[in-house]
């Protein structure tokens, strides 16, 4: 008789290396725990957000870039419209507490940017990059903090390249632009995400009409043990991540980023080499007082690390932690380049796939929307790319 999932999981838990990566992921959090500067609940809390946010992108398997190559070479729809889902109950949460301007006492604001030449052509770049990379923002972290040891590459290139593109921003900056534009602000923020939701739920019937639908994941026996070990459906991912990146709001005082941190390892990594801050982005108040703290004293970078950790626990829960270590060459090529290329782009286009799109659209700032119409050209012409790669589509 074949033994049922809630079985199955213990042996898989104690085999190795699912145990060994469970075991691992529990000792990271304590160490980081250990060393988190004191000062109230503000930075354990969004740490504890960010491992949950790592559980959730690995448990739902959400990815923006397969995603978005699946409804380019198979007119695969159910994971962009799960996609639509989390901007639309992200937009309703956000809304009240940006149009109050503040929550529990401190300020919030939402992310926006200026809505730019910049933007287009960072977004495309990164469009490209995250097909050669096989991964976005979040896909990196979670992948790579999940065991994919190409997903470790990208992630270093990904550094590389967001702080090469800090060297050029004041160039990029006089770029034309429109301008930081939110509509919540322009138009009135009830109006605003009315308006928005709206829009969002025209484009979830349109792809429901013309776009076939993904194959639904096989669920396993107990839903608490689904909840622990996984696969969640996309829809369940899609409003967990909506009301993680609320919390962070809430919490931070700014919506969910990512991509800031890259910049910083490879600023901090370049000192070490001796590189020293001139004239530029990195003489701002706020990026030089990133520079002489710890890692752990950024939001972003404290996050970033929890989901990586939350991603190797899911993956040792779900039984499925097997890092593979042979990697093609021209499979490795692809890691680089697709991990400067974002890195690049995210950095010119004030953020990835989570902090100008997700957040941007959430927060109703008009360079999120522009970030993902320029992003999805870039994914069309990194999809035809792949196969030079050995990569498949």
């Amino acid at each position: 008789m074949t033994p049922s999932a809630a079985e199955r999981i213990p042996v898989r838990l104690a085999a190795s290396p699912q145990g060994v990566a469970l075991t691992a992921a529990l000792g990271l959090v304590g160490v980081v725990a250990l060393f988190v500067p004191p000062g109230g609940p503000r930075m354990p809390l969004l740490f504890a957000i960010g491992i949950l946010l790592g559980v959730t992108l690995y448990h739902g398997a959400f990815g923006f870039s397969s995603a978005y190559r699946r409804l380019i070479t198979r007119g695969e729809t159910t994971a962009v419209r799960a996609q639509l889902v989390m901007l639309g109950v992200a937009t309703v949460l956000f809304a009240p507490v940006l149009a109050a301007g503040s929550v529990f006492g401190h300020a919030v604001a939402g992310a926006v940017a200026p809505a730019g030449v910049q933007v287009a052509i960072g977004a495309f770049l990164f469009g490209i990059g995250m097909q050669l990379g096989s991964g976005c923002g979040s896909g990196t972290l979670y992948t790579a903090g999940g065991g994919s040891p190409r997903m470790l590459v990208v992630l270093a290139a990904f550094c590389a390249g967001s702080f090469w593109a800090s060297l050029h921003m004041g160039w990029w900056e006089q770029l034309p632009s429109l301008g930081t534009i939110a509509l919540g602000d322009a138009w009135g923020w009830a109006t605003a995400a009315t308006l928005q939701v709206i829009i969002l739920a025209a484009l979830w019937m349109l792809l429901g009409r013309v776009g076939e639908r993904q194959p639904a994941v096989r669920a396993r026996e107990s839903i608490w043990l689904r909840a622990v070990c996984g696969p969640w459906s996309l829809l369940t991912a899609a409003v967990v991540l909506a009301g993680l990146n609320f919390a962070v709001l809430l919490i931070a005082g700014h919506p969910w980023s990512i991509t800031w941190a890259f910049s910083l390892w490879g600023a901090k990594f370049a000192a070490l080499l001796g590189w020293s801050p001139a004239d530029g982005f990195w003489s701002g108040e706020f990026q030089r007082t990133a520079l002489s703290r710890g890692v752990l004293e950024d939001v972003t970078s404290l996050m970033d690390i929890g989901i990586m950790i939350g991603a190797l626990a899911a993956a040792a829960m779900a039984g499925r932690f097997a890092p593979m270590f042979r990697i093609a060459p021209r499979s490795l090529l692809a890691a680089l380049l697709g991990g400067v290329a974002m890195g690049y782009g995210a950095r010119i286009a004030y953020g990835c796939n989570i902090g100008a799109f997700f957040s941007g659209v959430a927060s109703t700032s008009v360079h999120g929307w522009l970030w993902i119409a320029a992003a999805l050209g870039g994914a069309w012409f990194g999809v035809r790319l792949r196969p030079w790669f050995g990569l498949k589509n």
